[in-house]
């Protein structure tokens, strides 16, 4: 933790790591080697918290691989520094400047009073979130039994966790091929899922932030009242548009189509679920490539966006998004300031957005290029399942159309791999490369107009 790189190398490590555990024979219900590309696939998508696959977690992998991936899914959701700092933390290990630096910088922030206040909060909300969801699952399992779903190898609680875990981490791992399609005609177990989702979108400091608002609404006489801060009004307030955008739109377009088999409460269940799934997360109800092509471009925008900075999301991060269009609204106005909810945006961040916004754009582009020079001609792989891969790869949202994943050869899958890594990685990384740069300038040059537009 001495450099800004020590995350990625983190992450490296856990990649490595899971791909050996992935390849071992008691990974495997059949007790032989797994090839080490399927392996090194699974286990950065799983750090990566993406959900893309090229097996099956519910038949392709024993209980003991199952665990190992949901290791590694909880290592990728709480970060690869944080799990390694609370543990040295339970030990008396003390930490420099840079190292907290580098942690609080992961989640976008500080906002919790204390840099080991902050590692137990992510901590401790990860494990009540997840326990809580796994409660409410695995009640909702027991008195609603799914048909033509068999028992998992760990029983019925270790399938609830495994549920709950996937769905607050974002990853979309499904114990089941057509992942979460045997529960479409269950909504209590949809909208148990979509609030987990939801939860592990916001962040650990807008959940943090909210706790402790609530929790001063309670004490009276308190001299500091709690406050949303601006970053979490910004979270809930932009998610909460997109997610009602979303839904409305899913319906409209699907309604009479993949909607068509579902009552109304399940119609909408289903809609609000495929509206929460594209913005983080890569489980789905209905298949993808069966839906309106509109559907599956507003699917595509949505996870460019992403979810919120600290926490189990991708893509661009929606706080990413809005700076960048109240920055566009600032121009057209003629403003000199970025302003939103009335606080003005310092320039730094404006130029942290921008330069996110089109460091995803430029991986989402070459990606599909190097895709469409390496796949083309493949049998069932077109330029709009290859657009739509690359980008649930680059935002790590996990969706795919069909089985497209498996269907690309070697040196696809390897850029989807270098897809979820960047993704993951990227926005951290250039956030804590740009920060503290800017310098003041010592020479000037001469000023001479350039014709634009």
């Amino acid at each position: 933790m001495k450099n800004r790189f020590t995350i990625i190398w983190g992450f490296l490590a856990a990649i490595t790591i899971g791909t050996v555990l992935l390849m071992l024979p008691v990974s495997s219900p059949a007790h032989t080697w797994r090839s080490f590309a399927d392996a090194l696939f699974t286990a950065c998508s799983a750090v990566c918290i993406t959900g893309l696959t090229v097996v099956n977690p519910g038949t392709d992998l024993s209980f003991f691989g199952q665990i190992v991936l949901l290791v590694l899914v909880q290592l990728g959701c709480v970060g690869i520094m944080t799990a390694a700092t609370f543990f040295l933390m339970l030990v008396g290990k003390r930490f420099s400047f840079s190292d907290e630096l580098a942690v609080s910088a992961s989640y976008g922030g500080t906002g919790v009073r204390g840099f080991r206040s902050l590692v137990l909060w992510v901590v401790f909300s990860l494990v009540m979130f997840e326990g809580i969801g796994t409660l409410v699952l695995h009640w909702l399992f027991e008195t609603n039994p799914t048909p033509g779903v068999a028992d998992t190898p760990g029983g019925l609680w270790f399938r609830a966790y495994f549920f709950s875990v996937m769905a607050f981490c974002n990853a979309g791992f499904s114990l089941h091929a057509s992942s979460l399609a045997p529960f479409g005609a269950q909504p209590l177990v949809l909208v148990t899922m979509g609030v987990l989702v939801i939860l592990g979108g916001f962040g650990f400091i807008v959940i943090h932030n909210i706790f402790y608002c609530v929790v001063m609404s309670f004490r009276r006489n308190h001299l500091k009242r709690g406050r949303l801060s601006l970053h979490t009004r910004v979270v809930l307030v932009s998610s909460g548009l997109l997610l009602l955008v979303g839904f409305l739109l899913f319906i409209a377009f699907e309604f009479k189509g993949t909607l068509d088999p579902f009552s109304l409460p399940e119609k909408l269940a289903v809609s609000f679920f495929q509206s929460v799934t594209p913005r983080t997360c890569g489980f789905t109800v209905v298949p993808l490539n069966e839906t309106h092509p509109a559907t599956r471009f507003i699917s595509e925008v949505m996870m460019f966006i992403g979810a919120a900075p600290g926490g189990a999301g991708g893509g661009i991060k929606v706080t990413t998004f809005v700076v960048f269009v109240c920055s566009l609204v600032s121009i057209y106005k003629g403003r000199r300031d970025v302003t939103i909810f009335q606080r003005t945006i310092p320039q730094t961040i404006v130029r942290q957005a921008t330069v996110i916004y089109f460091f995803y754009f430029v991986l989402v582009a070459v990606a599909m290029t190097v895709l469409l020079a390496t796949e083309t001609g493949r049998e069932g792989l077109r330029f709009e399942t290859l657009l739509f891969e690359t980008v649930s790869a680059v935002t790590t949202t996990g969706l795919s159309c069909g089985n497209t994943t498996q269907l690309l050869s070697v040196p696809g899958r390897l850029v989807l791999m270098l897809c979820m890594f960047f993704g993951r990685l990227g926005a951290i990384t250039v956030v804590m490369l740009i920060a503290g740069k800017e310098e003041p300038s010592t020479i000037r040059y001469p000023t001479e107009e350039l014709v634009v537009g």
